[in-house]
């Protein structure tokens, strides 16, 4: 059974950094494609942040490029999302999700992804 497990959400004041942490469990595959979404009260799930394992291909959108990072741990099933410069705007519940492939033209949109955790809260205060 395939389990994903975040956590790192938390509070923050306006320009902090939080590291989000993606672990995986019962995934038997040795590739795989590891998004992050994330969803704000009264708002659409968003794609936010991509990573091809192995290889380490990454995609992100374009409101969080240059502040955020997503990244494959030491072991092939944590993955991380390293949120700096945050803002009020990135407020939500982050969630990441898994899938056999990154097929870019998909990627956002989360079609792909069978297994979802349950997510953590980030909050960015000013």
């Amino acid at each position: 059974q395939v389990q994903l497990v975040e956590s790192g959400g938390g509070s923050v004041q306006t320009g902090g950094s939080l590291r989000l942490s993606c672990a995986m469990s019962g995934y038997t595959s040795s590739s795989n494609c590891v998004g992050w979404f994330r969803q704000a009260p009264g708002k659409a799930r968003e794609g936010v942040a991509f990573i091809y394992t192995p290889g380490g291909n990454t995609w992100y959108t374009d409101s969080v490029k240059g502040r955020f990072a997503i990244s494959q741990g030491n072991t092939k099933n944590i993955v991380y999302l390293q949120m700096n410069n945050l803002q009020v705007e990135d407020t939500a519940t982050y969630i990441c999700a898994t899938a056999f492939a990154c097929v870019e033209e998909r990627l956002f949109q989360g079609a792909d992804f069978g297994y979802w955790g349950q997510g953590t809260q980030v909050t960015v205060s000013s």
